[in-house]
């Protein structure tokens, strides 16, 4: 038995449960007399809904069919080797429910190694090899191509990513070092550091072939056959494929440099899979191809054994699995269907709200609002961002006139609303302007349809509780941009009831949304963790710390923006409504900052000016600053904000406002666009100690986010 053959073996042990793929060898003839072709096709044996992935006994499986093909290339019965995968999918990596399970550095490497292993026997077949990405393809499933000699990409495919950073990984089998020795460092450092620390941006089939990635590009339509038809004009020499040169002087250097300005602008340090990444990528400028796996190996294993990884996952399974399965949602067959969608406000978040419902829903949607120039502006809003959506050819015109002619607005709400089955409000933050607007809506709208409202922080009960029918008032609490965050906070009143509640569930997922059911508790979920967050950094810089250190005190957790941009984000009024509407329901854990108010008096946006385009606190701001003399170092600074918050989701568990810490976490990935490195916030907790010195004891069992003991 062969080294890799062992190392999968023992892999293979540990992973009994892995969905394992096959890899078929068969032969075929290619066009032209160009010779006899040996075409290897992963499968899994499961449909498209269930990609394909490279579990050590998969690893295993493709090591077999190379041991097959490496024996007709020598004896010369075929002149190449093809890789495809089955229909819509070509692989899409490591299977990280494996991943999950290893507890030593040995057992981590041991994967790296077996996967390197077996794919760099693609480039040393006395025959050249193909990659022929049908499908999507990610991590190793991208990887695994790298290694061959020449790549075909479907114009079709919708996703293509080395997405390993944005897990808390590096691309181990290869793509660390091989990407940037075809394409070039800097589009390298696009694809494994700027793409994944955007939210795991994908690349559509023509950008990978605009990359350089693939040396061609065909319709889905047609793909394999076109794709066979130019294998065989490589080989006979018809087509030869000419690649851009590498730049391996000061291009290099500045494109790592540019990875670093990424990785500090996302992660701020405090995660350390991209740069981890960024050292392979600078020392493979000298192209020694098998001193970069061998610097993979480490990476892979040194971060397989670290918290930030196995956070990555447990934020991924949560985003995958739980986002799309949300606990404690009523029976799907309880929810009634949605016709018509009733919007009252015509403002920025209403226009907003009716152009995602009329995208993803492709109903009618009427607006409402006090007067007709506020109708207008808001129908105006929906229908301009239709015509940019046309414009960047997102949607083609015939669906672009349907949208416009569905999407109008009335003043009569009677004329708007008798026949809609969902209702939703957006309207001022206020009680009696809300539970007005619902009194009004009820009267006019059919008796089982849904009165949505979109509050971010106010009872749901109270809000229904002067109506005839409040069990069809549930809250529906979008997050700002509406088009980018897919977090809804679906809230239960203490009277809503199941055909509701599960028309809303029902709802949000045509909408393409992540459903959390919420108990109808104060500020819900995000906005309360993120008000104690934000106050317990005001209330230090209020006691006395500089506003400097106190922003920089929570850069190690590599948040998405400091607490005063995100302010300035929210808007300072808001953020002092929202303190306060917390402070009257938890008046000994919530303050309303003296400062802040002074701020919103003002008439601030926030506290910095960026003339020097870099945020700077505003001389105006400064001086209406009246603060006391306790000077906190970062550390003390930090140990106060992250006790504050995990007093508070102790305290949010132990009222049940949602089912389990997941919840949390999901919320605050999805809502707050807080990192999957820290697996949203509470195994971060747990790993820092913070926990169980606030709560006396740790959010998730040992082994959920991290290393099993």
């Amino acid at each position: 038995m062969s080294k890799t053959a062992e190392l999968l073996k023992g892999a293979a042990q540990l992973f009994p449960d892995e969905v394992v793929t096959s890899a078929h060898v068969r032969h075929l003839d290619l066009p032209a007399g160009a010779g006899r072709f040996a075409l290897i096709t992963l499968d899994n044996g499961l449909d498209h809904t269930k990609p394909t992935t490279f579990g050590p006994q998969s690893l295993a499986n493709l090591d077999a069919a190379l041991d097959q093909v490496e024996r007709e290339a020598a004896e010369g019965s075929i002149v190449g080797v093809g890789l495809t995968g089955k229909p819509f999918i070509f692989a899409v990596g490591a299977d990280l429910k494996g991943v999950e399970l290893l507890r030593t550095h040995e057992q981590a490497l041991a994967i790296g190694q077996g996967g390197h292993e077996v794919f760099k026997r693609l480039s040393s077949l006395a025959v050249p090899t193909f990659a022929y990405y049908n499908g999507a393809a990610m991590g190793g499933g991208v990887e695994v191509g790298l290694h061959c000699s020449y790549r075909t990409v479907s114009r079709a495919v919708p996703a293509f990513s080395l997405p390993e950073v944005f897990l808390g990984l590096v691309p181990g089998w290869g793509g660390c070092a091989l990407l940037p020795n075809l394409i070039g460092a800097d589009r390298a450092v696009t694809v494994i550091i700027e793409n994944s620390l955007n939210q795991n941006r994908q690349l559509k089939g023509g950008q990978v072939f605009d990359l350089g990635i693939a040396d061609a590009i065909f319709d889905g339509a047609d793909f394999l056959e076109r794709s066979l038809v130019w294998t065989a004009s490589v080989l006979t020499g018809e087509t030869v494929v000419e690649r851009a040169g590498i730049d391996r002087g000061e291009a290099w250097d500045a494109a790592v440099a540019r990875g670093r300005f990424i990785a500090d602008g996302k992660v701020h340090g405090a995660a350390p899979a991209a740069y981890r990444a960024l050292e392979i990528i600078a020392a493979a400028k000298d192209g020694d191809l098998q001193a970069g796996f061998d610097a993979e190996d480490r990476a892979l294993a040194d971060l397989i054994m670290g918290g930030e990884l196995r956070a990555g996952i447990y934020a991924f399974n949560l985003v995958q699995k739980r986002g799309k399965r949300p606990a404690g949602a009523p029976d799907r067959n309880l929810a009634r269907p949605v016709t018509k969608v009733g919007v009252v406000g015509a403002g920025l978040m209403a226009s907003q709200l009716a152009l995602l419902f009329v995208r993803r829903l492709e109903v009618p949607v009427v607006l409402t609002d006090i007067d007709q120039e506020r109708i207008d502006k808001g129908v105006g809003y929906v229908h301009s961002e239709i015509d940019r959506l046309l414009g960047k050819g997102r949607i083609n015109q015939d669906k672009a006139n349907r949208f416009k002619a569905l999407v109008t607005g009335v003043l009569d709400k009677a004329e708007g609303f008798s026949d809609a089955d969902f209702v939703i409000e957006a309207v001022f933050e206020e009680m009696g302007v809300k539970q007005k607007v619902f009194a009004e809506v009820e009267a006019v709208a059919p008796a089982h349809a849904i009165l949505a409202t979109n509050t971010s922080s106010l009872s749901v009960s109270e809000m229904a509780s002067k109506l005839r029918h409040p069990e069809r008032v549930v809250g529906f609490h979008f997050f700002n941009p509406v088009a980018v965050l897919p977090l809804l906070e679906i809230v239960r009143g203490e009277l809503t009831d199941d055909a509701s509640l599960a028309t809303a569930f029902g709802v949000a997922k045509k909408l393409k949304k992540t459903a959390v059911l919420v108990k109808d508790a104060p500020a819900f979920v995000v906005n309360r963790i993120l008000t104690r967050f934000m106050g317990e950094v005001q209330n230090v810089i209020d006691e006395g710390t500089p506003v400097e250190v106190a922003e920089r005190a929570v850069e190690p957790l590599g948040l998405p923006m400091s607490p005063l941009v995100l302010l300035e984000l929210v808007g300072p009024a808001i953020g002092l409504h929202v303190s306060e509407t917390l402070n009257r329901a938890f008046p000994d854990r919530f303050t309303v900052s003296e400062n802040l108010a002074a701020v919103v008096r003002a008439g601030k946006r926030g506290f910095y000016v960026y003339d020097s385009g870099r945020p700077e606190l505003d001389p105006e701001v400064a001086a209406l600053l009246r603060q006391g003399d306790t000077v906190l170092t970062e550390e003390e600074t930090r140990a106060r904000v992250l006790g504050a918050v995990a007093e508070e989701i102790g305290l949010m568990l132990d009222e049940g406002v949602v089912a389990e810490a997941q919840d949390i976490d999901l919320c605050l990935i999805t809502g707050a666009g807080w990192p999957f490195h820290l697996g949203g916030v509470t195994p971060y907790l747990d790993r820092e100690g913070v926990s169980e010195r606030v709560n006396g004891k740790r959010f998730l069992a040992p082994g959920v986010a991290s290393v099993p003991a």
